[in-house]
């Protein structure tokens, strides 16, 4: 039988490292180093202590893989576990579905229990993030446009990512096609449900916020061990009326976005953007705006009267609005803390989330100089690239009102390459992380062997620099 995901395990067994375009071995590297350099400064935090903790209590008996930055050794599933909380900690992670907290741990854990090395790591990782985001693109989204407008659907999330993950995890095992597509199949029955939507909407913002990554992280690296032990999945269920689309409450399901251009056309690379705030992406673009007002005119924060942004149309939401700044989650979502902590002049980083960054009665004083709206052309912009988000900023200061608006916020891949991270600033990021755990030398080193990851003949002499 013919399936969309029996396309997609056929795609998955026959790739090799040799088989992937150069600019995809690099984005896939880059993402790898952005994510595990997350998890270093995760470590710090609370959502990364919760999951290290909770991880230590069931998951230590068996000695498979290692916890990033502390260095336990767990159970592969522990480690997956823990180590997609700690990259996902901070909300610093690159966007685009956030999959890598939910498709790289999987993998990361197989690959060391297996003692796979560099170039097949980054084929199951290329091959997780791909699967994640062709699935992830053929469902709903609050981005979706209709009767000219955006909203949040009834049911919204990241479920989807968990086929990723599994297809990670059987590619390093050397599944054959069958047995990919049963894993794959497996994974849609144990996929988390969809949460995204209530984490919007109610407060206090629950800690889970839109999937707890620890927990899609586990079941992508279950599904495929299930089937090794002998469970058959569900090879129908991306098809037909009653599929993965229709008990996850999708508004759309297209299979065409999962299957067409496989191998050809690699859809990740530009939709997995990096960021550099440590915060929803959402508010990116009036971050950019205002970083931009602030170096172009050197404002001091006692100079600032007020700012008023115009973002995404989610940013009426009770979530991006919570005046109440209790603990970490609450910061990362917060518009008009973020906004207070940039004018501040605090460098981005796991910093923005530090308690006395978060307790600064001159943070929290100036937060009630934020105000913000939808941006008037956010969906007719968002008709002509479904990249964009357009964002503008006024600042009133000096007694003039200084402006600055972006189409593109700054990590997403577009023609234009000021909106490019480049290496050298993902590898001041990783390092800037990384230090919150690590010694400099550590540091430096575990850098050098990810960007290298591709010469490296087993992953977990790289691991083994990713801890202290």
């Amino acid at each position: 039988m013919v399936t969309t995901i029996t396309k997609l395990a056929d795609f998955i067994d026959g790739i090799t490292f040799a088989d992937l375009p150069a600019n995809v071995v690099h984005e896939t590297k880059r993402l790898l180093l952005d994510s595990l350099g997350c998890a270093l400064a995760g470590v710090t935090s609370d959502k990364g202590k919760w999951g290290i903790e909770f991880s230590r209590k069931f998951f230590a008996g068996s000695p498979q893989a290692t916890v990033l930055g502390l260095g336990d050794r767990m159970s592969a599933v522990g480690a997956a576990f823990v180590n997609g909380e700690l990259i996902n900690a901070l909300d610093y992670d690159a966007a685009g579905k956030h999959l890598p907290p939910f498709v790289i741990p999987p993998s990361l854990a197989t690959a060391e229990m297996n003692r796979v090395s560099g170039k097949e790591l980054i084929t199951a990782c290329a091959l997780a993030l791909e699967v994640g985001m062709r699935i992830g693109l053929a469902l709903g989204s609050y981005r979706d446009i209709k009767d000219d407008k955006t909203s949040l659907p009834p049911v919204t999330g990241h479920s989807s990512a968990v086929f990723g993950g599994a297809a990670g995890v059987a590619k390093l095992e050397g599944f054959s096609g069958d047995e990919v597509a049963q894993a794959l199949g497996m994974a849609g029955l144990i996929s988390p449900v969809q949460t995204q939507t209530p984490m919007h909407k109610d407060l206090p913002t629950n800690s889970g916020k839109y999937l707890m990554a620890g927990w899609a992280s586990q079941a992508a690296i279950t599904a495929p061990y299930l089937i090794k032990a002998g469970h058959r999945g569900d090879i129908v269920i991306l098809d037909g009326d009653y599929g993965y689309w229709r008990f996850t409450g999708s508004t759309r399901w297209d299979p065409d976005w999962v299957v067409s251009g496989l191998g050809e056309e690699w859809r990740f690379v530009r939709k997995v953007p990096i960021k550099q705030y440590p915060c929803c992406r959402m508010m990116h673009g009036g971050l950019d705006c205002l970083a931009a007002i602030l170096e172009e005119n050197k404002l001091r924060p006692e100079e600032i009267d007020g700012i008023h942004a115009y973002l995404e149309a989610t940013c009426v939401e009770p979530l991006f609005n919570n005046p109440n700044i209790a603990n970490q989650i609450d910061a990362q979502f917060s518009v008009a803390y973020n906004m207070s902590v940039l004018a501040f002049g605090i460098k981005p980083g796991a910093r923005w989330q530090d308690l006395d960054t978060m307790n600064d009665p001159q943070i929290r004083q100036f937060m009630k100089k934020v105000t913000f709206e939808p941006h008037p052309e956010y969906v007719d912009s968002l008709k002509k690239d479904a990249n964009t988000r357009i964002s503008k900023v006024e600042v009133a200061a000096r007694g003039r009102t200084f402006v600055a608006e972006r189409a593109f916020i700054k990590g997403t891949i577009t023609a234009d390459p000021a909106t490019y991270i480049t290496d050298d600033e993902l590898m001041a990021k990783f390092k800037d992380n990384a230090s919150r755990i690590l010694p400099s030398r550590k540091v430096n080193e575990a850098c050098s062997r990810l960007i290298d990851l591709d010469s490296a003949d087993d992953v977990t002499k790289v691991i083994e620099m990713l801890h202290l």
